[in-house]
């Protein structure tokens, strides 16, 4: 890649996130814990696009989490109206990464990045991941 080249946001995905009364803290603004459950409803909505949760069961696998981060760089508050916006940054044979950036108006407000592997239910270990998925990913 060369250095003036942004790199490619793979299986992007890009929604409105609606803020509810009951993500707001005592402060009036979105409680931190509350920009995790809406990184899994983006990294959910990137799953029911391009790999389906009943596709990965049918082989008794699923996508656990081994870290979360979260960088926050300004407060949400009750009537904002962020936009959310994922993609799979790095696929590997097991391995994923995915990023996240929530906005309003245009203006970053938090970043974050989740990484995981595709696991057995029955192995109850990481496992490869479908060859045509792997395939259709590094095709993007």
């Amino acid at each position: 890649m060369k250095m003036d080249e942004t790199p490619k946001r793979k299986m992007l995905i890009e929604m409105p996130i609606p803020v509810h009364s009951y993500d707001v803290d005592y402060m009036q603004i979105v409680n931190n814990t509350v920009y995790v459950k809406w990184f899994e409803n983006l990294r959910m909505a990137i799953l029911d696009k391009y790999f389906p949760l009943a596709e990965m069961m049918k082989f008794h696998n699923m996508l656990i989490l081994s870290e979360t981060i979260v960088e926050y760089k300004r407060s949400i508050g009750p009537y904002d109206k962020p936009t959310g916006v994922a993609w799979i940054d790095e696929l590997e044979r097991s391995r994923w990464v995915t990023r996240f950036e929530i906005s309003v108006g245009g203006a970053l407000y938090c970043t974050g990045k989740q990484t995981g592997c595709y696991f057995s239910l029955d192995t109850r270990r990481s496992t490869r991941f479908p060859p045509e998925f792997l395939e259709s990913y590094a095709k993007m």
